[in-house]
């Protein structure tokens, strides 16, 4: 049995879900396509397609087979077309997983970039609060903001980190006040967002006196997007704890201001995940290298341009956490007092 070639064949008829159809593309008869895939069913010893007079599809263990050959024949390709000196040509489906907000604001202009020079990869995103099963999902990566990674299987790139900043629109803290530490943050409104790695009720603080905790109790008003809750605090509704990613936009447009600009809270990890190195898709490996070299420098340059968002209290000297070079800060202007 040409393994390979019996490989090929269940693809195909697994993605046009038939024999026939399937056939066109290897010049061969149904019979011969039948064989290979029983060939291969009596040499895995476990039945990969479910088959009727009406349709065709994969079993479960069909449906794992499945993406272990389209790797394992991608890889075949790319070291063929390498060997050969021919230019990689990427085509199918990728599909990618990522956090909602984090995915709208950094990731589409990448995908532009990505399809540009790989027009023939159609890329499935989906944006989402949950970690996805990545195997049991039939994703091919997934970006994830998490403090540690957990113990599996998968492999992973490290592309920067983030963090979260307290931020409020101008009217608030003209009407309220603005604050000057977490002890200050009592006298305030709240709003809380609740996300997989957002501590219950707490906020927790990096400082110049390190790990500070202020507890708000019950929030006047709780959501589960970060973007949203940015949306909350430009329209005055109390302070809230957003991260980079989700305030930018409203910091540049003046909606929003950085205040405690000292404090920075949970900071967290960028990984992109996928299944495995051996055997790697061509078109996964190319988007993998298309986030580091990416991904990391645009981090970088949004949290650089926070300190020309910030706002501290009257007499209160700024001072800079310690990821803002020494010069960052210069010429940006302070509020009046007045407006405080």
């Amino acid at each position: 049995m040409n393994k390979l070639q019996a490989m090929r064949v269940f693809v195909r008829v697994v993605e046009v879900g038939s024999f026939t159809g399937a056939v066109r593309q290897f010049n061969t008869t149904t019979g011969y396509a039948s064989r290979a895939i029983s060939n291969l069913e009596a040499h895995l010893r476990v039945r990969l397609l479910n088959r009727t007079t009406r349709r065709i599809a994969p079993t479960e263990a069909g449906v794992r087979y499945l993406q272990r050959c389209k790797q394992i024949l991608a890889y075949v390709d790319q070291a063929e077309a390498e060997a050969s000196g021919a230019e990689v040509h990427l085509t199918g489906k990728l599909r990618v997983h990522a956090i909602n907000s984090f995915g709208q604001h950094y990731l589409v202009p990448i995908v532009h970039r990505y399809q540009q020079r790989h027009p023939d990869v159609h890329i499935d995103l989906t944006l989402a609060q949950r970690a996805p099963d990545l195997l049991g999902e039939g994703y091919d990566v997934a970006l994830a903001l998490m403090q540690s990674l957990p113990d599996s299987n998968l492999v992973w790139q490290r592309l920067g980190s983030e963090f979260s900043i307290a931020c409020a629109s101008p009217g608030y803290l003209k009407r309220n006040g603005v604050p000057k530490a977490p002890s200050d943050l009592k006298r305030h409104t709240c709003l809380q967002t609740v996300t997989p790695v957002s501590p219950a009720d707490q906020w927790l603080f990096d400082g110049p006196n390190g790990r500070e905790t202020f507890s708000h109790g019950a929030a006047s008003f709780r959501v589960n997007v970060t973007e949203t809750a940015a949306i909350a605090a430009s329209e005055g509704m109390g302070i809230g704890l957003i991260p980079v990613h989700s305030a930018i936009n409203d910091l540049r447009s003046g909606k929003l201001v950085w205040i405690m600009p000292e404090y920075t809270s949970q900071t967290l990890n960028l990984y992109a995940l996928y299944p495995s190195h051996q055997y790697l898709d061509a078109k996964v490996r190319a988007w993998v290298e298309l986030l580091r070299d990416e991904l990391p420098a645009t981090l970088a340059a949004d949290q650089l341009e926070l300190p020309r968002y910030a706002r501290t209290a009257p007499s209160t000297d700024l001072l800079l956490p310690s990821w803002v070079p020494e010069g960052v800060i210069a010429g940006v202007p302070r509020e009046p007092s007045s407006n405080c």
